[in-house]
């Protein structure tokens, strides 16, 4: 009997992107179509068939992250679609189950997806660990004496410059892609922007922006900066566009600190839940984690639906080494407990320890959740990407 679940190729290219257009409301042209076709084919994608027709589908993008300045494969779950006729089936389950066994099975042992809802996407391990800062400022606050030192070109995209200054920015925060240069092409550099360098006094790259100025408005894209003068070069540079409009947008991680180098502090701030994140393979996870600090915890992981993640995990960390250890939990007098996707807002630095265990999403003594801060190094989430 042939399997519901298969993989796809580009000759189903027609229908699933006919399935895209109508669950996600947008129309490709022709040009914008070759260019959906060219990204799909690093994804993996896997149709739930029906009568040899697509009746849901996922696609499974082959990424990797940072994580406390190491870097992780990860796979990016996107394009979740299920046909009208044939939703509430339980076919995006049984797709997301399949596409954790094979992220598991390839070494991914993070994943990120973008949720239409949180609640639905809680049911099977993912959790909130994005979240976006919104600024839009008007244009004016920009304009003051920012004490610096070099300068700012506009140049044409130069991915291997741009890809320089974003790999040391993004690795200062947890869960910000690695990316390469497909990455940059297909995804990042897609769009008609400018794009503006920062160069400190010795003419060395320290920054960039990538930006458009639509609609009396200056929409940044990305703002990256590796140091105080390179950020508050950029911040003037945008400034310079008060001719041609009266306010600014951007996202920025939620430490940000814009507010403190502004006069006026006062503007548009607003913070909303952004990605979902979701361990894979709990073992390989912990076994691959930069701890940090010394200590000793017995800790239970519970995980519904992809139940192999279950279980008692001994994690030592001495002298700059770490051990983890699966032990049978019946042995134990006492353990730390939580649920996956509470291991992985922790263990991503999204909230830390002590926050779930006031939330009451973390079961724990005193001394362990103690332990739990000192061991999970306090770096804050943040994903400029999308997918």
């Amino acid at each position: 009997m042939q399997q519901p679940i298969q993989t796809l190729s580009r000759k189903n290219y027609e229908e699933i992107f006919a399935l895209s257009e109508f669950a996600f409301q947008y129309k490709l042209s022709p040009e914008e179509m070759e260019k959906k076709k060219a990204e799909a084919d690093r994804h993996t994608i896997w149709g739930w068939m029906e009568e040899d027709k697509i009746a849901a589908k996922l696609h499974l993008i082959p990424l990797s992250c940072y994580i406390n300045g190491k870097e992780f494969p990860m796979g990016g779950i996107s394009s979740v679609a299920t046909w009208p006729e044939h939703r509430r089936k339980g076919m995006v389950k049984h797709l997301l189950h399949h596409a954790l066994t094979e992220m598991k099975r390839n070494g991914q042992i993070i994943s990120y997806l973008h949720p239409f809802s949180f609640a639905f996407y809680r049911r099977f391990g993912w959790e909130h660990a994005f979240t976006e800062q919104h600024f839009s400022i008007p244009i004016e606050k920009l304009k003051k004496r920012w004490e610096t030192s070099g300068y700012v070109r506009r140049i044409k995209p130069d991915i291997s410059l741009l890809h320089e200054l974003y790999s040391k920015y993004a690795i200062k925060w947890n869960g910000m892609l690695a990316r390469d240069e497909k990455w940059w092409e297909q995804r990042v550099l897609k769009d008609d922007v400018h794009v503006a360098v920062a160069y400190e006094e010795n003419a060395q790259a320290a920054g960039y922006i990538m930006y458009e100025v639509k609609e009396n408005t200056v929409k940044v894209k990305e703002l990256v900066h590796n140091s105080l003068n390179a950020h508050k070069l950029l911040l003037h540079f945008i400034g310079n566009h008060d001719s041609m409009a009266e306010k600014v947008t951007m996202i920025v991680p939620e430490d940000n600190h814009l507010p403190l180098l502004l006069d006026e502090p006062r503007f548009d701030q607003k913070i909303e839940p952004y990605f979902m994140a979701r361990i894979v393979d709990v073992a390989a996870f912990l076994k691959a984690y930069p701890f940090t600090g010394e200590g000793e915890i017995t800790l239970t992981v519970e995980d519904s639906f992809f139940p192999e993640n279950t279980g008692t995990f001994e994690i030592k960390c001495v002298n700059g080494k770490t051990s983890v250890t699966r032990v049978e939990e019946q042995n134990l007098a006492q353990s730390a407990n939580c649920s996956i996707q509470m291991l992985t807002g922790m263990l991503l630095g999204f909230k830390r320890p002590s926050d779930y265990f006031k939330a009451g999403l973390l079961t724990a003594a005193d001394c362990e959740i103690a332990i739990l801060e000192r061991l999970i190094p306090a770096k804050q989430t943040f994903l400029t990407d999308f997918f």
